[in-house]
This record gives C-alpha cells, sequence and structure tokens, in this order.
C-alpha cells in the first residue's frame, strides 16, 4: 500500500472526519476515520508532518534568485514515512482510500491547487511584435515572498501591467504567461486609470495608511469618487470571471490587498461554496478612520464573504472586527466576525508573511554575490555601513530617516567619517505629483547634508533612485553594520527579514520603526524606534553603532531564528491550512442551521387544517423593519415598537377566520401590545405569557401558584434594582432601561457596541454576586440586553397556561391539529419551539431537523403519543388524547357537546392537551437568527410579512 500522502491531504482526511464521513461540498476525497478533535490538534499535528516532510526530503537544488522560467515550480515532491498509517489511520482500507484519492497518475503525493489573485502578475510583460512578448520579473513585498511557495499546485491570476486591446495580442500574451503558471486579466486603461489609479492608490492607500483622504480639491474628488468605485467594482468582478474560467472543485481561492476587496463577494455570489481566503498586505486602518469612507459598508461586507480574512500583526485584525461591529453593528467573537450565523474567521497570529529565506543564504554562496561583497569592503573600507532600502513613498519614512542620520552627525563629530548612509529608493508612481514633491524634496535634503558634512573624496549619503538586482541587493546587505526601517505606517516590511537573512556571519543591528508590520515580529531583537522621533533615532543610530559584541550577537540570533522559521512557505501552508479548516467548521456549523422555510408546505398544511394556532413574537417579527441597509439609525423612531404596515390587513383577515387562533407573544408590557393591537380580534400575551388578553376582553394574570414574585412588592429589591440600572444607563451613552411589571430591561443596542459590551459584563457580575443575587429572579442576557424576570418566566412556560386559557374562553369545536409559531426571540425564550416538539434523546435534534415531515421515532421519549404519531410536551399535566368516532365529526361543527363537556373539565394547567398534532403540522421558525432551535428560517420581517399576506389570500 501507497504511503506517498501530502500533508495538506492529511489535513483533509482529519477534517472529513469530523463531518462523520459526510462528503464535504468542494472536495474531491471522503475519508472515513479517527478524528482529531479540535483546531489546535489538527493545525499542530500538520506543522509536524509538514516538518517531518522537509526533513524527510530535503531541496537539494541551488536557486540564485533570478529564477524567471517557473513562477511556482514544483519543487521537492513531499512523501511521509513509512509510520505515517500506523500513527494516524486505525483502518487499512480508510488508509488506502486516503492515498487512493490523493495520488497522480505517476504516483506522486497530490498537491492542492491554489488560485492566487492579485492585482499584479509576479512577471511584466513588453510588446515587442504583434505576437511577441517578453517576461521580466516583477518587483514587490508579495512576489518575493510567494517565490517560496512550492507545495502547492498554484496559479496567479492577475494584470500583466500592459493594455492589450487586440485579441490576437491577448491570445499571445495567454500563452506565453501560461509557461509561467500565469493567467491575466486584461483591464482597458480607463479602467486601470479609474480602478487602480484613483479608487485604490488615491482613496484607499492613504486611508488605510492615516492619510485620509485626498485634501486638495476635496469636492472634485467627492464628484469623481462614485465613478471610480464603480470602475473598482467593475474590475474586481473581471477578475472574478478569470476565477470562475479556471476554477475547478476543491480549488483554494486566494485574494491579495485592498486592490480586490470587493472579490470575496463575487467569487461567493458565483459559488458560495468556493473556498475563498483574502489576505491584507497593509495595515487596516481603526474604525473612526474607516468610517470617513463613503463605501465603507459595502466594502466591509464584500470582504466577509469570504471564509478566512488574514492580517500581518493582530492589530490590523482587531481594527477589521471593530469595523465590523461599530459600523455594520455585527458580533465579534474572539475567532471573527458572525452575522446571522455565518461566521467570517479573522486571524493574524498565524500569517506574519514570511520570506523564502533558505533562497538569500543560498545566494551568499554565489561566486557573483561574493565579488560583489569584496568589491563593496574595499570600497568602504573603514567605515561602518548603514543601509535603507525603501520604494519612494510617503509612508516608507525616508526624509525622516535622513534627517534623524543628519542629527546624528551633528552630535556626533567623531564619527562623521566612520559611517556611510547607502539610501535606495525605488521608483515608484513617477506620474503623481505628490510623489514628484517627494523625489525632490528627498533631494534636496541629501545634497544639503552631503554639502555640509563631505568632503572631496566621501560624502556620507550615497543615495541611488533605482533598483537593484537581487545579487547586488544580497550583497549589500551581507556588508551592512545597521539597516535603517523607519516606515511611518507599513503592513510588512520585507527588507528587515531580508536583511537579517543575509547576516549570518555579519551579525548587523536591525533599527525598526514600531509602526511597521515586521515590528511584532522582530521587535524583541531589534531596536524600536518612533520615526517622528528625530532625536530618538538619532540616538538609535548612535546606540547601534557602538553595541557590545555579545549585545549585537544575542539580537541577531534572535531575529534569524524568527526569519528562518516564519518563512513564506509556512505562512501560505498555514494560512490554506487555517482557510481548510475554517471550510470544514463552517459546514459544520451549517449541518445544525435549520432550513429556510417553505411557504407551500405551510400553505398546504393551513388549507387541510381544522383548528389552527398561530404564536407570534412582536419585535423584530411583526414590527416595521429597523436595520435597513443604507438607512441611517434612528434611535427615536426605534426605540417605539410599530406594527409593520403592511400587515394589517393580512392579520385583520386571519383574526376574522374562525378557524384559526392568533396569539401575540411578546416580553413587551401590556400598553405597548394595546396600542398596536387593539383593533385585532386576537390574544395577547404581555411580558413573556404574565399577562393574557383575550379577544375583546380584560388583562388577566396567568401566573402560576409556584412562582415567587415576592421581589416584585418588595421595595428593598426594587429600590437596588433600579440603582443599578440607572447607574449603567447613566454611564453608557444612548442606553436606556424599561421598568415593567414584572421584569426590569437594560438596552445598549444603540451604545457603542464594544464599550456596551463591557458595560454588561460588568452589571451582569454585579446582578449575579450583588446585594439580591438571593432573591427570587434570573438574570437573562439579550443579543444587547440584560433583563431581569422571575425565575422560571419564559414564553415555553407561558404558553401552556395560555392554552389553557383559550380553552376556556373560546368556543372551540375541535382540537388544535395545526401549529405556526414564529418570532425573533431569546434563546432563553426559545423553548417555546421546543413546546410542541417530541422529546429526543441528547445529540439527535440535528437529525430531526433534517428529516422534517418524518413521524418521529416511538422510542425517543417515554412520554405518550398521540394515534397521530406526534408527542404533545407539557409542563405537569398528563396527556389526554381524543376519542376517534369524534373527531371525524368535529369539523363540521357536530362534535360541539362532547367538546364543551372536556372542556369543563380541563385546568388551566392542562391547556397542551387540547393539541391532536401530526409532526408534519408543526411549523416553528426562528426570524432573522439562524443559531435556533426552531425548525425553520426566515430572514427578516419582510418575509414574515409576506407568508401572513399569503395565509390571509387562502384563509
Amino acid at each position: 500500500m501507497s504511503t506517498h500522502i501530502c500533508a495538506t491531504c492529511c489535513l483533509k482526511f482529519h477534517l472529513q472526519a469530523e463531518l462523520q464521513s459526510s462528503q464535504v461540498p468542494g472536495s474531491k476525497y471522503n475519508y472515513n476515520s479517527a478524528i482529531l478533535r479540535t483546531r489546535l490538534e489538527r493545525l499542530l499535528r500538520e506543522r509536524e508532518l509538514r516538518k517531518s516532510n522537509r526533513s524527510s526530503h530535503p531541496n537539494e537544488e541551488v536557486r540564485d534568485g533570478n529564477r524567471d522560467v517557473d513562477v511556482f515550480g514544483d519543487g521537492p515532491l513531499s512523501t511521509e514515512g513509512d509510520n505515517w498509517q500506523e500513527e494516524f489511520l486505525e483502518g487499512i482500507a480508510a488508509a488506502r482510500e486516503l492515498a487512493d484519492g490523493c495520488e497522480r497518475k505517476d504516483g506522486q503525493p497530490a498537491k492542492q491547487r491554489l488560485l492566487v489573485v492579485a492585482n499584479r502578475l509576479p512577471v511584466s510583460a513588453v510588446r515587442r511584435g504583434e505576437e511577441s512578448w517578453a517576461l521580466e520579473m516583477s518587483v514587490g513585498g508579495l512576489v518575493s515572498a510567494l517565490l517560496g511557495v512550492n507545495d502547492f499546485e498554484a496559479r496567479w491570476i492577475g494584470w500583466a501591467g500592459v493594455n492589450v486591446p487586440d485579441e490576437i495580442g491577448q491570445r499571445s500574451l495567454t500563452i506565453a504567461l501560461a509557461e509561467k503558471r500565469c493567467i491575466p486579466v486584461f483591464l482597458d486603461e480607463e479602467i486601470v486609470h479609474q480602478y487602480y489609479n484613483g479608487y485604490c492608490n488615491n482613496i484607499l492607500w492613504p486611508l488605510f495608511h492615516y492619510l485620509g483622504l485626498p485634501q486638495e480639491d476635496r469636492l472634485a474628488t467627492t464628484r469623481g469618487f462614485q465613478s471610480q468605485f464603480d470602475a473598482y467594482k467593475k474590475a474586481n468582478q473581471m477578475f472574478a470571471d478569470v476565477v470562475n474560467e479556471h476554477y475547478e472543485e476543491g480549488d483554494v481561492v486566494w485574494c491579495h490587498d485592498y486592490h480586490l476587496m470587493f472579490l470575496p463577494k463575487c467569487l461567493k455570489d458565483y459559488n458560495n461554496e468556493m473556498k475563498v481566503g483574502w489576505f491584507l498586505h497593509t495595515p487596516f486602518p481603526s474604525s473612526e478612520i474607516h468610517r470617513t469612507l463613503p463605501s465603507r459598508s459595502e466594502l466591509l461586507r464584500s470582504v466577509l464573504a469570504a471564509d478566512l480574512v488574514g492580517f500581518h500583526t493582530y492589530d490590523y485584525a482587531r481594527h477589521f472586527v471593530s469595523a465590523c461591529t461599530r459600523i455594520l453593528g455585527l458580533e465579534g467573537t474572539p475567532e471573527g466576525v458572525e452575522d446571522q450565523g455565518k461566521l467570517t474567521r479573522v486571524a493574524a497570529v498565524f500569517f506574519p508573511i514570511g520570506i523564502d529565506s533558505d533562497r538569500f543564504i543560498r545566494a551568499l554562496e554565489l561566486p557573483q554575490v561574493k565579488d560583489h561583497i569584496k568589491e563593496l569592503k574595499d570600497r568602504f573600507a573603514g567605515r561602518k555601513v548603514m543601509l535603507g532600502v525603501d520604494r519612494l513613498d510617503m509612508i516608507k519614512g525616508i526624509p525622516q530617516k535622513i534627517l534623524a542620520f543628519e542629527k546624528f552627525l551633528e552630535e556626533n563629530p567623531l564619527w562623521r567619517d566612520g559611517v556611510v548612509l547607502l539610501q535606495i529608493a525605488v521608483p515608484t508612481r513617477t506620474d503623481v505629483p505628490e510623489y514628484q514633491k517627494l523625489t525632490c524634496q528627498v533631494h534636496e535634503i541629501v545634497g544639503r547634508i552631503n554639502g555640509r558634512f563631505g568632503t572631496l573624496t566621501a560624502v556620507p549619503i550615497h543615495h541611488l533612485d533605482r533598483t537593484l538586482d537581487f545579487q547586488a541587493l544580497c550583497a549589500l546587505y551581507a556588508v551592512t553594520d545597521v539597516a535603517l526601517v523607519t516606515s511611518l505606517r507599513d503592513g510588512m516590511n520585507l527588507v528587515s527579514y531580508e536583511f537579517v537573512a543575509c547576516q549570518a556571519s555579519k551579525k548587523g543591528v536591525l533599527i525598526l520603526s514600531e509602526f511597521a508590520g515586521a515590528a511584532q515580529s522582530l521587535g524583541a531583537g531589534a531596536i524600536l524606534v518612533n520615526p517622528w522621533n528625530i532625536t530618538e533615532v538619532a540616538a538609535s543610530i548612535g546606540y547601534a553603532l557602538n553595541m557590545p559584541a555579545d549585545e549585537r550577537e544575542k539580537r541577531h540570533h534572535h531575529n534569524f531564528m524568527h526569519v528562518t522559521t516564519h518563512t513564506s512557505q509556512e505562512w501560505a501552508e498555514t494560512f490554506v491550512s487555517e482557510l481548510n479548516d475554517s471550510i470544514v467548521e463552517a459546514q459544520m456549523r451549517t449541518r445544525q442551521i435549520p432550513p429556510l422555510l417553505r411557504t407551500r408546505d405551510v400553505l398546504q398544511c393551513y388549507l387541510q387544517s381544522n383548528n389552527r394556532l398561530l404564536i407570534l413574537g412582536f419585535n423584530a417579527t411583526l414590527t416595521e423593519p429597523v436595520d435597513a441597509p443604507g438607512r441611517r439609525v434612528d434611535q427615536f423612531k426605534e426605540m417605539e415598537l410599530k406594527l409593520h404596515p403592511d400587515l394589517r390587513e393580512p392579520l385583520k383577515k386571519l383574526c376574522n377566520d374562525p378557524k384559526t387562533t392568533i396569539v401575540v407573544l411578546s416580553g413587551s408590557e401590556r400598553s405597548v401590545l394595546d396600542k398596536n393591537f387593539g383593533e385585532y380580534s386576537l390574544w395577547l400575551a404581555a411580558e413573556h405569557g404574565m399577562f393574557v388578553r383575550p379577544t375583546k376582553g380584560e388583562w388577566m394574570t396567568t401566573m402560576p401558584e409556584n412562582l415567587h414574585m415576592d421581589w416584585v412588592d418588595s421595595v428593598k429589591v426594587q429600590d437596588v434594582l433600579l440603582h443599578v440600572f440607572e447607574y449603567f444607563t447613566e454611564r453608557t451613552p444612548r442606553s436606556h432601561f424599561e421598568p415593567r411589571e414584572t421584569s426590569l430591561v437594560w438596552n445598549y443596542k444603540y451604545a457603542d457596541v464594544e464599550f456596551g459590551r463591557l458595560q454588561a459584563k460588568d452589571m451582569l457580575q454585579h446582578l449575579w454576586t450583588g446585594p439580591i443575587s438571593n432573591a427570587s429572579v434570573e438574570v437573562v442576557q439579550g443579543g444587547r440586553s440584560v433583563e431581569v424576570r422571575a425565575v422560571g418566566v419564559t414564553k415555553g412556560a407561558a404558553i401552556d397556561r395560555i392554552l389553557g386559557e383559550i380553552v376556556h374562553n373560546k368556543d372551540v369545536k375541535a382540537p388544535i391539529d395545526y401549529v405556526l409559531c414564529i418570532g425573533h426571540f431569546l434563546p432563553k425564550d426559545e423553548d417555546i419551539y421546543n413546546f410542541f416538539e417530541p422529546e429526543l434523546p441528547a445529540g439527535l435534534a440535528t437529525t430531526a431537523r433534517a428529516n422534517i415531515g418524518n413521524p418521529v421515532n416511538g422510542s425517543a421519549s417515554n412520554l405518550p403519543i398521540g394515534r397521530n404519531g406526534f408527542r404533545a410536551r407539557c409542563s405537569n399535566a398528563p396527556y389526554k388524547s381524543f376519542p376517534n368516532s369524534d373527531k371525524g365529526t368535529s369539523s363540521n361543527g357536530n362534535g360541539a357537546g362532547w367538546w364543551s363537556k372536556m372542556r369543563d373539565r380541563f385546568t388551566l394547567q392542562e391547556g397542551s392537551s387540547v393539541l391532536d398534532l401530526k409532526s408534519e403540522n408543526y411549523f416553528s421558525c426562528a426570524v432573522g437568527r439562524k443559531r435556533s432551535s426552531a425548525r425553520y428560517l426566515l430572514g427578516s420581517s419582510a418575509d414574515v410579512v409576506s407568508l401572513m399576506k399569503e395565509l390571509a389570500e387562502v384563509s
């Protein structure tokens, strides 16, 4: 049996087992064996597999870094040791199935297909003729990082950097790029101008680096914003079209950077089963900065369509989650952002982008590099070398770096002939006026300093506006004593990684800006500075130049270990592993989510029934929509609950149907329900069923005798609660509390999300351990609310008493054979859904939901079974079924006599005895809440309106 199984397939195997041998959509494999239960166990095991794989099959090939034949080479083919199946697989058959599914025809381990989608391809194209193209390797951090990724069958999709309007040119360029495993996206000049130069570089890039929206000619920018955003969305859709054309089932699509924030949504709209990850290579700003962006919400929701969102540092991930909670009002969790049960994982700890460190270390042994090193040492003999390699950009801090070096020379005259600063400034966006101004500014400062401190034979600063080839750059890193990285705000500066990798013998010192993303990775070994503080940077330069050799060596050792461990290969493999893991966990959650309600089934059973019971919630179910996209929150209006205007006529028709009984069950006060439903012939249940009002009747209490409500009459307890609620309302802006007859509710829906959550946590802790801890009260935490009510008060506990009241007050002609229960209830109140459900053994609720409509197995519960196979769930009452001989006459009213006699025997605690319900005639439905114990889901109150209209039409 073959044991050539790749590490990626090992992870896929264990994740598949978690789905209990069910086939995962989008995967080519289906496995069945023991599982690793937690994500940490799975990731640790896969990490060990990768290390074992590399140590067993090291790459003997020496690459010089100028590899341009194949951007994504196959690299060494990995195999696992002979003990793999003994350690992981308990069954030989399962191992054979896994091995067969993961091997290629040539017997080598299969690689997972990876579609890397970025704005630019790793090669630049220059047209030489009608069908002739010259391809050159592009520069940039992403290209450098992904050059070391070999363990995937990867394709790179992006723009080739050239306008190709003719079909012949597009076809020939596509063929040329295919040899390098690249797939072009053809953008015309207008799209590039509006999308890339406009929205990406004029709007998003400055904002993400805390430079704000363009200050000059703000009105013109505002007028042109919409056209730029439209071009941005159009370009992202063009990228998506190319991805869709080349996508194969099971592929992983990895989207990169702020240029493609709209792409995850486009891909998911095409295929919701597609595995999509998005990674940002720049900082993500705080929510206060991001909220200034006109298209803020649309971009955030588009990114959230991805399965996994990655950032370089925890700060950037935290800012993203904060923006989603503060701007979109979504729920931030330790794992990511949750929207109606759909979780988008947000991670940063595992994803510091790295480099192919071996590539730089091996390059130091190349003859060409050694020659460069000797030449540089001879040229700068007797002088310490300081180095800066940056793109000529506003956020790289080049002027601040040079000014700090000038201050150092001013304060340390003895070093003026003993140190030289080499600044490589790679030109970028040379046609943009702001960058032209920056170039002139840097040249002016360099010229002034060289004129001030230079001599006829030497100058303190060597400034080059150009790029260096790989070999020259490695040689320059190798002879450097101090590297200066003073970015004002940067995602992950890879120059620091490259410098450390090339310093195996020199052991130079790294001065690193605390605002650079690399500071979180290399901060322990580097000297961290605030690049805006010229004095601090100048002092750090002096400290680095005079640092003792032992300290220099210790600092370098720490950074070298980090750079050689956190490589680009590890970065890519970890991201894809996390993405695969997130996909499977999302599928497991999806299996636990109830399906959408099928209106046809509801209507069909409704028409065939004789006595229908409709139980409806109020808030977020029958109310006007308050969270419409694009609508600004109006707290004053939203605090006043109002019946949806489109429900007035359907409710009247349903209330006039003699076969239909409607109960509105809400946590609101009696006055609120009277105001909204006073004109309707329906039953109202206020404060979670504590008070009931019959049709056109008076309010009555349904409080059971064993319910302790002493705290309601206790002045001491009430004073304490009011004091606590008033205190937290005063200290939490835009929060409010509602004192009700039998409960108190504090609501912080409109407050700052994070601050409100902290205040709620503080309140809960105080209530649970405070002076009312011994009172007969229960503290209930809602989505963004805290409620204190009597112990045992829930909508589910009240429904039995409400049914008893209905039986005693309504001339019922037949047992209830149809129930429709719809609401947006708190998790604690969702026991109302289970009131009508059969009792099931623990763990089978999901299976039962997946087989809605099937009769329930008689062994599932000890409760008695009605003759139609449905168990009535009641609190304390014995089960009573109806005689067969009478039900047949109940439909035409002839059963009124026996029904009246039986009704007289009932007590208020036996309401559930009136049920004669088949499983397929019960519809429990949660509104706007995907994680629910209900059988079905409805998206919003608008869907409830549509359903009520259809029921009214057939009623």
